[in-house]
């Protein structure tokens, strides 16, 4: 029981609403969420959650695409550090601290691909965790990119 609410919480904070992505028209921020969440993470779906694992899918949209049409290396580099947070977020506390991240940029996701992004805890030792995030093309399965990100945060009580 508590471990699907835990799934519930990461789903939540991951997938903003249930909208349809329609492009660049501004909207209305969900209460709660910052404009830069909202904005960068708008069209994500959470498609499964485990303990240790999440997967989500993301359709490349126009705003966060370079001059020649892929999705910028900065919206990567959100995308690893977002769903790299989610998958070891514990409920109840803050959210932990991005301490390094480390990203192989391998390939090129075009405006309007649809993208896989796998978020896996490669390990933890007290309040410091480690996990690793692919974003590859969800129909050729080409690896885009691939992040190592570390994290800091607080420790559930024992008591």
């Amino acid at each position: 029981m508590e471990e699907r609410m835990i799934m519930e919480k990461i789903r939540e904070h991951l997938q903003l609403s249930e909208d349809v992505d329609v492009g660049d028209a501004p909207r209305k921020v969900e209460k709660g969420r910052s404009f830069y969440e909202d904005f960068s993470l708008r069209g994500i779906r959470v498609n499964r959650v485990d303990p240790g694992f999440v997967s989500c899918s993301f359709k490349v949209p126009l705003r966060l695409t370079d001059r020649e049409g892929y999705l910028a290396n900065g919206a990567i580099a959100n995308l690893v550090d977002e769903v790299g947070g989610a998958v070891v977020h514990v409920e109840g506390l803050p959210m932990n601290v991005s301490v390094d991240m480390s990203i192989a940029f391998l390939s090129k996701a075009k405006l309007g691909e649809e993208l896989e992004i796998t978020s896996r805890v490669m390990g933890e030792r007290g309040g410091y965790k480690g996990t690793i995030v692919v974003v590859r093309n969800k129909v050729t399965g080409e690896i885009i990119a691939e992040g190592r990100h570390s994290l800091f945060g607080r420790q559930p009580s024992k008591l």
